[in-house]
């Protein structure tokens, strides 16, 4: 059983649900509760809670290249004459 109710709407969202009834060729109605289950089944803000982790992985520079030798880098990957 459906609840019937009135419901102001920001004109930036109105005009995104006129152009998705346009796409899909759904009434307000059925767009609307897409919509709706849609950004529901979104992830919450407790689920984003858990900190970003970085695991380091080891760079496997080919033999012979120094990463901290930037200008010898720069020539290997520009040339001599870089500058």
């Amino acid at each position: 059983m459906g609840m019937r109710t009135t419901l102001t709407l920001d004109e930036d969202n109105v005009t995104k649900l006129r152009d998705e009834m346009a796409r899909s060729g759904k009434s307000l109605k059925e767009t609307v509760n897409t919509c709706l289950r849609r950004g529901f089944e979104l992830p919450s803000e407790d689920d984003l809670e858990a900190p970003f982790k970085v695991e380091p992985r080891a760079m496997c520079a080919r033999p012979g290249f120094d990463l901290d030798d930037i200008g010898g880098l720069l020539e290997v990957l520009d040339g001599v004459g870089h500058r």
